[in-house]
């Protein structure tokens, strides 16, 4: 990921705290089928290895489970918020114009190679620690439990799970922190004001202006 140092996050509880937002992560790998992706949720165990491990099953009918197989390092990008930067929120077009779109987005890149299972005990426990995670809040959660057991033993049979250590972390915020205070404060208010939830989600992210009292 191209992360200039303004951008570039490194300290790793926030590198962790910004996995944990992303609520569905892409794990991509190449292999002897080229490069695959596949949408997956995920668990961080943040205790696991110097970086933290991350944990998730796929479809056994996924083929991409046999590059993890095979040893391949995986890429897994949790993306985060992310909105589009009209010229027109920058101060500065009105004194000189020089300015052209961009966008403001908050991403990390994880790397490392993973540990395939199929133990069904272990993926019982995986399916439950995610499902609790998502079901968490909701007034009537749902437990792998409600359902029938001859049907999760059926299910289980049909994932593959992995266990990925993380060796690397990239971690970028990119929320316009190379512009001048004025435009960086005209970014997040207009983005603030935007009707697009989105939008907002970005410039809760951004500093707050600083006052001129």
């Amino acid at each position: 990921m191209y992360n200039p140092k303004a951008f570039a996050v490194e300290d790793l509880p926030e590198l962790h705290q910004m996995i944990g937002d992303c609520r569905l992560a892409v794990l991509v790998t190449q292999g002897e089928h080229g490069l695959q992706a596949s949408h997956l949720p995920l668990l961080l165990d943040t205790q696991q290895g110097p970086n933290g491990s991350l944990y998730g099953h796929m479809a056994r009918a996924n083929p991409q489970w046999r590059d993890l197989e095979a040893g391949a390092e995986a890429l897994v990008i949790f993306a985060g918020a992310e909105a589009y930067v009209s010229p027109g929120l920058y101060a500065s077009k009105a004194e000189h114009g020089k300015v052209v779109p961009t966008w403001n987005y908050v991403a990390v890149h994880a790397y490392g190679s993973a540990e395939v299972f199929s133990d069904a005990h272990r993926l019982r426990n995986l399916v439950g620690a995610l499902t609790d995670r998502h079901e968490t809040g909701r007034e009537q959660p749902w437990k792998i439990d409600d359902a029938p057991p001859e049907y999760i033993d059926s299910i289980l049979k049909a994932i593959v799970g992995f266990a990925l250590p993380i060796q690397r972390l990239e971690g970028k915020r990119k929320l316009s922190q190379n512009r001048s205070p004025a435009d960086a404060a005209g970014v997040r208010n207009g983005l603030a004001a935007s009707p697009d939830p989105q939008d907002r989600a970005l410039a809760h992210l951004m500093p707050e202006p600083l006052s001129k009292e």
